[in-house]
């Protein structure tokens, strides 16, 4: 992320105001839908029908009845919900599936939904921060309409393959990839792990050539850093784009590197972050905070669960958390802890406002259903679903 040398001085002042310099600092897609994924359960209900469209349908219902955080259901009758469910006649999964996104609709939690096999499949790659795969963004030229090498992973098959951003892929495995979708290239390259995929490759002042490339598994980067120098100071800069499971231990890399370089001062920038696990939101913010409240969450029957720093923090120097409307869920859980701790100063916009907390299920068929679970709660207390927590200064 890039900045106007005039904002990041203002930031960098922030770091280093004299209020911050002594000792210990005592003073966090589809958005909405990919920041929704906070605990995860892979367990699948036990069927109750046999084999049928209707399996899926049934095995939905279970689970909501058993762990939705309102247990009126909206006002709905959750009993009769079932029997009308599995007295209607499916002719194939996909109307099944059309059956029970209505239903679910009754709740009135847009957190509470269903997902095909596609969509859960996704979800998991994103919220396991790896894939299957030769690790490459793609997308498609909007100059050339050529599907297009958007940029490739660090450390992945790509990258020792020799592929660089902007390379236009003509075909795969001899398919021309003139007329495919995003969708359909995506799912012509992944495969089963070891096995090969090849590619051909144009790029500009250079004759088209061929690669042969193993799918791996692939860690995604969650979190990038740098370091820069600003009015004579050192400030580490660390973007965080989501917590997924390997996000705690990238962010604890980042902050020792930087440390090791001298910074003093960080700025952790959150904006555009739609969250991820609660438990890497947790961990995450034990690395910044030694000591005071964290988040706490509370289930349909009252069961309150608390979460505080555990006095393992790796640094106390100064911090900054950037955040704007698209800031969501647990990157709200690490705002609010590092705010109402004093540990940081927030500046940006307004964030998301998402309280909830949803389990993932996968299903007997490969699809999914995210139902949530608790309501998360801030420090102070404050419930803010739907609400948003304000930055203590604006960006103009």
């Amino acid at each position: 992320m890039k900045y106007s040398s005039r904002r990041f001085s203002a930031i960098s002042q922030l770091i280093h105001a004299k209020s911050y310099c002594s000792g210990t600092v005592k003073l966090f897609t589809a958005l909405a839908l990919t920041s929704t994924m906070l605990s995860q359960s892979t367990s699948p209900a036990s069927a109750t029908l046999e084999d049928s469209p209707k399996n899926v349908v049934d095995e939905v219902w279970q689970i909501v009845s058993g762990e939705f955080v309102d247990p009126d259901f909206n006002h709905t009758d959750w009993q009769v919900k079932r029997q009308e469910l599995l007295k209607a006649n499916y002719t194939d999964q996909k109307s099944a599936y059309q059956a029970i996104r209505k239903s679910l609709e009754s709740l009135g939690d847009p957190y509470t939904r269903f997902l095909d096999p596609e969509e859960y499949a996704d979800l998991t790659s994103q919220t396991s921060g790896e894939l299957s795969g030769i690790g490459i963004q793609l997308g498609i030229n909007q100059k050339n309409k050529k599907l297009t090498v958007i940029e490739p992973i660090p450390n992945s098959p790509a990258i020792e393959a020799g592929l660089q951003a902007g390379d236009h892929i003509v075909s795969i495995d001899g398919k021309p990839t003139a007329s495919m979708s995003l969708e359909q290239a995506s799912a012509q390259i992944k495969g089963e792990l070891g096995t090969k995929v090849k590619l051909k490759i144009s790029r500009e002042n250079k004759p088209e050539f061929e690669v042969a490339i193993a799918r791996a598994q692939i860690e995604l980067p969650s979190v990038s850093y740098t370091l820069n120098q600003e009015q004579g100071s050192k400030v580490g800069y660390i973007k965080l784009d989501e917590f997924s499971s390997h996000a705690a231990e990238q962010m604890k890399k980042a902050i020792a590197d930087l440390s090791k370089q001298k910074a003093s001062g960080f700025i952790l920038d959150l904006r555009g972050n739609p969250g991820g696990l609660l438990f890497s939101g947790v961990e995450i913010a034990r690395m910044w905070m030694s000591q005071g409240a964290i988040v706490s969450t509370i289930d349909r029957k009252g069961g309150n669960e608390k979460f505080s720093a555990n006095g393992k923090a790796l640094t106390d120097l100064p911090l900054v958390v950037l955040v704007d409307g698209y800031s969501a869920s647990a990157s709200e859980i690490l705002t609010g802890a590092l705010k109402e701790n004093r540990r940081a100063t927030v500046v940006g916009s307004r964030t998301y406002g998402k309280g909830t907390v949803q389990s993932v299920h996968s299903l007997s068929d490969g699809s999914g259903l995210a139902v949530t679970i608790a309501h998360y709660y801030p420090p102070s207390g404050v419930d803010i679903n739907k609400k948003v927590l304000p930055p203590i200064l604006r960006l103009t």
